[in-house]
């Protein structure tokens, strides 16, 4: 029942517009022939990339779709340089009335949302970082960005369905973001069982991006008029990853557990484009130099959770009764409530991290120093990110950042969630 949930939902997210599930690399073709006769392809790096890339050439040829050019996709987190040569590529290329295909993960996707915005505007990529910088250039100029068909490799970010680009300055370890509505691919192709390829790490980094991007909306969410449509993306996401993340790990090709990541993750894009992510999403990004994504936004969830337990006990107990239903936790959720609760929930996410390996505390990071705390408080100051604290089920300004934010940076670095302060 819940994958059939699952997949209505998609559907109704992303219509025709986006193939998904068994024989979906089928219809690569004839999706590309809804933007262009012509194709750049630029591809991941990766075996599984490679391998989906042949399919994708096939289905191509099939429809009379012309492939002018290939260009090596982005390494992992998009770094700036990745893309800079990417649109720089793209510049030297007959590029009129052509699509562009990108093949691969999440950051070889982010990568080339972020390098047809250079491609198409010029500048500098700095322009754009924050919210709806790159649709008003559009408008500015009267341009049109090379339409993008998406053909996702990797259960995690599902950048292939949204309208965020991460992209890392490798230099400074910090990542930074493009959101706008302008960026998102007008078609996409997932075919879930691709993935029984990856590794074990980079499955766990996938999923636990889902459950993050699941969980912050949801938290996120209380108040808002479309509360019981993001509860309902939300929890079946959360629900799908964690009582199949552990399968999926154990037995790789088991096809009913990657296909629960794929949907799960999916609804994770959903659910970003519905609201906003927030406190572990932003951590997360100061932490590029040390960990996955997934891996960051797995560590300080819980944390946050605390934090924002008093002002989100209705989405935290549907939360809390998931992870009791998937013997994560024996508390019973609906007797509890503000601390209690949170702590209740948090600590049965870090049971769920425990149990796959994860590190749950900060300090079990190998290179790890206080100076990411410090990196981390300064990026949440930043006007580019704003809209991450913007998003928290209890705002912050800057002003608050080093007591409050700090806080939970320190109980992550410990261990200790009584560490937390909340906001009276």
């Amino acid at each position: 029942m819940v994958f059939d949930r699952a997949r209505r939902l998609i559907r109704e997210f992303k219509g025709d517009t986006y193939a998904f599930g068994v024989g979906a690399l089928e219809r690569s073709g004839t999706l590309a022939t809804q933007l262009a006769r012509r194709a750049v392809i630029v591809r991941g790096t990766s075996d599984a990339s490679r391998r989906v890339a042949d399919q994708v050439q096939h289905s191509l040829r099939v429809v009379g779709v012309e492939v002018i050019a290939e260009i090596d996709g982005a390494r992992p987190n998009a770094p700036r340089e990745d893309v800079i040569r990417i649109a720089n590529q793209l510049k030297g290329l007959q590029t009129q009335e052509a699509a562009a295909v990108v093949i691969g993960g999440g950051s070889a996707i982010d990568a080339v949302k972020a390098a047809n915005v250079l491609f198409t505007l010029g500048g500098e990529i700095d322009n754009y970082f924050g919210v709806g910088r790159v649709g008003e250039a559009l408008a500015v100029g009267e341009r049109r960005l090379l339409p993008l068909l998406a053909v996702q490799t990797a259960a995690s970010s599902a950048a292939h369905l949204t309208k965020y680009s991460n992209v890392t300055d490798l230099a400074r370890g910090q990542k930074k973001l493009i959101v706008d509505e302008a960026i998102i691919p007008p078609r996409a192709v997932f075919q879930y069982d691709v993935t029984v390829s990856m590794l074990p790490d980079f499955t766990l980094d996938g999923a636990f991006d889902g459950i993050a991007h699941c969980l912050e909306v949801f938290l996120g969410a209380v108040g808002r008029p479309e509360y019981d449509r993001i509860a309902e993306v939300a929890t079946t996401g959360i629900r799908l990853i964690v009582n199949h993340v552990q399968r999926a790990v154990a037995v790789p090709d088991d096809l009913t557990a990657r296909e629960a990541m794929g949907l799960g993750t999916d609804l994770g894009g959903y659910a970003i484009m519905l609201g906003g992510t927030s406190g572990a999403h932003l951590t997360s990004f100061s932490l590029v130099d040390i960990l996955p994504h997934g891996r960051a936004c797995a560590i300080m969830n819980p944390y946050y959770v605390m934090f924002y337990a008093p002002a989100v006990e209705i989405p935290l107990r549907a939360v809390g009764h998931i992870y009791r239903e998937a013997g994560l936790t024996d508390a019973d959720v609906d007797a509890l409530s503000g601390r209690d609760l949170g702590l209740a929930v948090a600590e049965a996410m870090v049971e769920l991290s425990r149990r796959v390996g994860f590190p749950t505390t900060l300090s079990q990071v190998p290179g790890f120093t206080d100076e990411h705390i410090a990196r981390a408080l300064a990026a949440a100051k930043d006007p580019q990110l704003r809209m991450k604290l913007q998003n928290m089920p209890v705002p912050l300004t800057a002003e608050m950042v080093d007591e409050y934010m700090g806080s939970v940076l320190l109980a992550a670095r410990d261990g200790d969630l009584s560490l937390v302060k909340n906001v009276s």
